[in-house]
């Protein structure tokens, strides 16, 4: 590339004969040191199908670095270290990976997991999870072995003959320690840093792969945690509901203040500084005495029951609560729901009934969805003031609770828990989360989670008469995914049944359904719903 004029002249300055650069070289390139080579590629091009690694392997360069952004998804990790071990397996060599950890102030959270991969094996991982801002993983590695996977690849030899080479840049120094510095005794990536003369290469290891509940937990949890910390908030406040998606986010909430707990435990400063900040100890009081403790002091947890609410809901939100921690809060809300029916009825002069009162299906949804919309109005209302019940200083986040499932079918109320500051399980399938409620009634320590998998999912928002049925949800299944809707059947378990009924009309009757037949088809639709 052609050099602007100023970059020219300080060039001329600093190599003392006074003449111009007028051009410098631009473009990747591999730093030749005196005894090996180093190469970089950058964070995606490892998952690229032409990824950079393969032909500076068969350029003969031995070590090669990515510095990656790659954010968490839940199964992620499986693929990236598959990558980051095919790098080496095929054509050999080092691979340095190192990964961003933490959040940007965005909604992703970039899960670290460092990692050394030689010949195909792993000989060092970092953390995927972690509240410390940065980790160090080390591993001590032999750059002969290297040269000997290479040599004994007869494949390699003959496509490595025709490479094109890169530009390489000579650098005065040395990677690799003398010979003499070697010994016999064996040292790990995550054990002190020996004295030379106990030097050896790095052992081979297993690499460590979270479940998707572990995952579940411990991501957002992290995330949960950086963001809380630099937003300059107080804490968290969740609406808890005694069902499966509220329960969810309070779980996840409950894994952060565990992290935080053993970080404080192990004397993490930054991670000690921040907690006694966000939860407002004094000088002289203990931080995180245990993760109970600290939950009191930065995760509210609000119960808003009405008359249509049953004691067990209450009951398993109130459970789940004590298990946490929680400073829990247990009210009702009829009377705020009444004052906003009666102020309807006022202004337009008729009063809107249920359905099981005798009121049409507009004004049945009406009135749930008043229900679900005033509950996201009084959680803001709390998040801003409880701190100042309490004689505490600040906010509280708002946390939501609908699953991927939900906002992807657009099955939620808009403006109730679907509206949050923050939605720690927005990503997650209703299976994902049922099978994480149950590995967090053990792993986690809170039992009240295998009660709510186990409950039948209400709504809870209508009244019942007697002999009906309270409004029932269940879990939904294979790909369909999802659950049954309020008062009807699952949008893509009606689309594949009335389908099925055209389908069977058309076998029966030798015809296809136009125009006024579909009636004939809509009575199979019903006969195959029941």
């Amino acid at each position: 590339m052609v050099l602007p004029p100023i970059m020219a002249s300080a060039a001329a300055a600093g190599d003392g004969a006074g003449q111009p650069q007028l051009t410098a070289p631009f473009g990747d390139g591999v730093l030749q040191c005196l005894d090996t080579t180093l190469a970089a590629e950058t964070c995606e091009e490892l998952f690229t199908p032409q990824a950079p690694h393969i032909g500076l392997a068969l350029a003969g360069v031995e070590i090669i670095s990515n510095g990656s952004g790659s954010h968490h998804q839940l199964r992620k990790l499986d693929t990236r270290l598959d990558l980051i071990k095919g790098a080496t397996a095929k054509a050999g060599g080092v691979y340095l990976y190192a990964n961003q950890r933490g959040c940007d102030g965005g909604r992703l959270y970039f899960d670290g997991c460092a990692s050394v991969a030689v010949n195909g094996e792993f000989v060092a991982q970092g953390a995927q999870f972690g509240l410390e801002d940065v980790e160090v993983i080390t591993a001590c590695v032999d750059l002969d072995e290297v040269v000997s996977f290479r040599g004994s690849v007869a494949s390699l030899r003959e496509q490595a003959s025709t490479a094109q080479s890169p530009n390489f840049i000579p650098v005065d120094f040395r990677l690799c320690k003398p010979q003499s510095c070697f010994g016999a005794s064996a040292s790990t990536a995550h054990s002190p840093s020996p004295e030379p003369s106990t030097l050896s290469p790095s052992l081979a290891i297993t690499p460590r792969i979270h479940r998707p509940e572990e995952e579940i937990a411990y991501g957002p949890a992290c995330w949960l945690w950086d963001y809380l910390r630099r937003s300059g908030g107080a804490g968290y406040l969740s609406p808890l509901s005694g069902g499966a998606d509220s329960a969810s986010t309070a779980a996840i909430v409950g894994a952060m203040c565990q992290m935080v707990k053993a970080a404080v435990d192990k004397g993490d400063q930054q991670v000690m500084q921040d907690a006694r900040r966000i939860g407002q100890y004094s000088p002289e009081e203990p931080i995180a005495s245990t993760s109970q403790e600290f939950a009191s002091r930065v995760f509210v947890t609000v119960y808003m029951g009405t008359v249509n609410s049953s004691q067990e809901t209450r009951d398993r939100a109130a459970q789940l609560a004590r298990e946490i921690g929680a400073y829990h809060i247990n009210f009702g809300i009829d009377t705020v729901v009444e004052a906003l029916v009666s102020l309807f009825a006022t202004i337009m002069g008729k009063r809107p009934a249920f359905r099981a009162h005798g009121g049409s299906n507009a004004e049945n949804l009406a009135l749930q969805n008043i229900q679900a919309r005033l509950r996201m109005v009084i959680a803001f209302l709390l998040a801003q003031l409880v701190p100042w019940v309490r004689d505490r200083k600040g906010f509280l986040l708002v946390l939501g609770s609908a699953n991927v499932d939900e906002c992807l079918r657009g099955y939620l109320t808009k403006y109730d828990c679907s509206s949050a500051d923050v939605n720690p399980i927005g990503g997650i399938s209703k299976q994902d989360l049922r099978r994480f409620l149950r590995w967090g009634a053990s792993a986690l320590g809170y039992p009240a989670l295998q009660s709510v998998v186990e409950a039948v999912p209400t709504a809870e928002l209508e009244p019942l008469t007697k002999g009906a049925t309270s409004q029932v949800c269940v879990w939904g299944g294979g790909g369909l995914g999802g659950r049954w809707g309020r008062g009807g059947l699952n949008v893509s378990v009606c689309i594949i049944l009335y389908v099925s009924a055209k389908i069977l009309y058309f076998l029966v009757e030798g015809q296809v359904l136009t125009g006024g037949d579909c009636c004939q088809g809509q009575t199979l639709f019903h006969v195959l719903c029941h």
